[in-house]
């Protein structure tokens, strides 16, 4: 049996968001933090919020950390 190295939640994927507090069900917005590299997107609706986490995802692929060892 193989043993996966690779954490099922690493770190790196660690995020916060914060809501503002004039955001309601039908306009979501806020900020998204990555708090590994500090990264931050604010974000004006869930779609976007989304978005934020894809991008944020790409690019800590594209660069690997001390998690990814």
């Amino acid at each position: 049996m193989a043993l996966n190295t690779e954490a099922k939640y690493p770190s790196r994927r660690t995020y916060v968001v914060k809501i503002r507090s004039d955001a309601n069900s039908d306009r979501l917005a806020g900020r998204l933090e990555n708090l590994t590299t500090g990264r931050q997107h604010v974000f004006a609706s869930g779609q976007e919020l989304v978005d934020s986490i894809a991008i944020d995802l790409q690019a800590s692929d594209a660069k690997p950390t001390a998690d990814s060892k």
